[in-house]
């Protein structure tokens, strides 16, 4: 009755006298049933731990830009001012080229309202000089023509008195030797006359006649000396005219080169002036467009910098920040230095932002509710400050995924896994457990340089 023997009471005693008593005994099949429930489990678990895994990597970042045009930038003053008035607010969307802030000139050498005139006016100067130096310089090139030409006439006219003295010399020379062969002749002659006087041959009036001729011929011979000597003087006068001539003329040819050679310098020391005062009044336009500050791009005037009216803002300063209007959203995600030799361009990301409520299971990224998928754009080549490795992850819309939420703000937190091969359950836990990095079932391909 009471169950204490191995042989159980029979099923239809039981139902055959209900005894109250025996109903609210318990049952003995709960703990049998508990067995079963529990090998169910044991089996379900093992089974489980068979299923495939997708491991991951995972990383902190934020939102940033893929392009640093579209990344938050500051605006500089390209000249040193002082403010003059505010044309926009913190937070107000600008386009390109729209005023941010108007400045004014603090330097004395630009505060002359009419600099541009003045300028004009000293370039136009210099011009006229310039040109009067150039139609000098055209004047000291024909006066240099001419006395080159001058210079060969006079040198043809003296070479020609030379040589006309050179001729009068050898015809002076040769009227001396013919006079003294005449004088000589005489002498012979008187000789004879002098024997045959003293032999009564010739009379004496002869004698004195051939004495006579004798100091006629003697007289011829000094006085053909005498020209020959002054032709030989006029032959060393012409050649001396010629060398004064010739020294005469290069010292004019060598002061009007000289003449010319300080006018052309003077024309390139002007052609620079006006250059310097050309690249001036351009620098002086250009300052003055300077004076108004433009925004680059469109975008958002985040912040600015400086603040109230006569403010002065040195050359290059920072005055506002600027967010891009319409930016190529990326984000940037952080990893252990371990894990980078896993991770290639191309590779799947699963990304939960901030502010976005999702459920991850980062093993099966099919189940995932509230993520949005990406792709890794970047590795970076060094470790950034923290020690961990840049990814730049760009937009990857996959099956069954929504494109990234328009409301997302640069500088947001973002969380992401780096999605790797399939591997069971039971070794994941295996490496977590042991502290091993995830395994690859192909080593990585390197990456071809572009």
């Amino acid at each position: 009755m009471l169950n204490i023997s191995n042989q159980r009471v029979d099923e239809q005693l039981f139902n055959h006298y209900p005894l109250k008593t025996l109903h609210t005994l318990p049952q003995p099949d709960a703990g049998r049933r508990l067995g079963r429930w529990m090998l169910i489990i044991l089996f379900l678990s093992l089974a489980v731990l068979f299923l495939p895994w997708q491991q991951n990597i995972n990383g902190e970042g934020s939102v940033t830009a893929l392009t640093p045009q579209d990344r938050p930038q500051t605006v500089q003053n390209a000249i040193a001012g002082r403010i003059e008035r505010w044309k926009i607010q913190e937070g107000q969307a600008v386009r390109k080229g729209d005023t941010l802030l108007v400045i004014s000139e603090i330097k004395d050498d630009y505060f002359d309202p009419n600099l541009p005139q003045r300028l004009d006016e000293q370039l136009d100067a210099k011009q006229g000089s310039l040109t009067a130096t150039g139609a000098k310089i055209s004047a000291l090139d024909g006066q240099l023509a001419a006395l080159q030409a001058g210079l060969q006439v006079k040198l043809a006219a003296a070479r020609n008195k030379v040589r006309q003295s050179q001729f009068k010399v050898i015809s002076d020379s040769t009227d001396l030797i013919a006079v003294q062969k005449n004088y000589q002749i005489a002498l012979d002659r008187l000789e004879r006359f002098e024997k045959g006087y003293r032999n009564g041959l010739f009379s004496l009036t002869d004698l004195e006649t051939r004495r006579l001729k004798v100091q006629e011929d003697n007289a011829k011979v000094i006085a053909q000396e005498n020209k020959l000597n002054v032709s030989r003087q006029e032959l060393i006068n012409s050649r001396l005219d010629l060398n004064t001539i010739q020294a005469d003329y290069q010292e004019k040819i060598a002061k009007t080169m000289s003449d010319r050679s300080s006018a052309v310098s003077y024309r390139a020391e002007a052609e620079g002036e006006i250059s310097k005062l050309q690249n001036k009044i351009s620098s002086v336009d250009v300052r003055r467009g300077l004076y108004v500050v433009r925004a680059p791009q469109d975008g958002f005037v985040v912040r600015s910098m400086k603040a109230g009216i006569g403010e002065m803002i040195k050359e290059g300063e920072s005055i506002a920040t600027l967010q891009p209007a319409h930016p190529s959203v990326a984000i940037e995600l952080y990893v252990r230095p371990m894990d980078v030799p896993l991770i290639q361009r191309g590779r799947t990301v699963r990304l939960q932002f901030d502010g976005w409520p999702a459920i991850q299971f980062s093993g099966w990224p099919s189940v995932a509710v509230g993520t949005f998928g990406g792709e890794v754009a970047v590795i970076d080549a060094v470790n950034s400050v923290n020690g961990k490795y840049r990814l730049l992850v760009k937009p990857k819309v996959q099956k069954g995924d929504q494109p990234w939420p328009q409301q997302l703000r640069v500088g947001s937190g973002v969380y992401g896994w780096v999605m790797l091969d399939d591997v069971p359950i039971w070794y994941e836990l295996w490496r977590q457990l042991n502290g091993f990095p995830p395994s690859l079932k192909e080593e990585p391909k390197e990456e071809s340089k572009k």
